[in-house]
């Protein structure tokens, strides 16, 4: 009888506990600052290491942990959002890319902004950057920054 009652009890609970769908991601927040250390020993010449964490149909998720300065980009077909993690910075956006180079199908890097707006940053703000809008990360000399971004394809 206890076996029966167990397996009719299962059959109706089983439907509850269906897997998440496909595509759904939690990241959660103790999880995502915890990357600002675990990058920090993979820090490139550019000053800065990047994971990325899943990529979907039309975007993808990426941590990034910087120790300075990040070129000027430009992302032809790409918008940005960004969650700040941990840190301080200051974002410069808008203006032209000094001396652009393609470094990669439509994506335009170059040393610096000339003309943009500056915007400080820091834990805990989002920030949205649309394609085609120039934009460059600068760090307070000795800090870091720890962010997440995610990057979404545009028509």
């Amino acid at each position: 009888m206890r076996k029966t009652a167990l397996a009719i009890v299962l059959t109706a609970v089983m439907p509850l506990m269906a897997a998440e769908p496909t595509g759904f991601v939690v990241w959660s927040g103790s999880e995502l600052k915890g990357y600002g250390k675990k990058l920090a020993p993979k820090i490139n010449e550019g000053k800065v290491a990047s994971e990325r964490l899943a990529t979907f149909p039309n975007h993808f998720a990426m941590i990034a942990h910087r120790e300075g300065d990040g070129e000027a980009e430009l992302h032809e077909k790409q918008a940005d959002l960004f969650v700040v993690e941990s840190g301080e910075a200051t974002l410069v956006f808008g203006g032209e890319v000094v001396s652009p180079k393609t470094t990669a199908p439509n994506e335009v890097r170059g040393p610096s902004i000339k003309g943009g707006e500056r915007k400080a940053l820091a834990a805990g703000d989002v920030v949205h950057i649309p394609a085609k809008i120039p934009h460059q990360l600068l760090l307070p000399a000795g800090k870091e920054f720890t962010y997440f971004v995610m990057k979404v394809d545009t028509p």
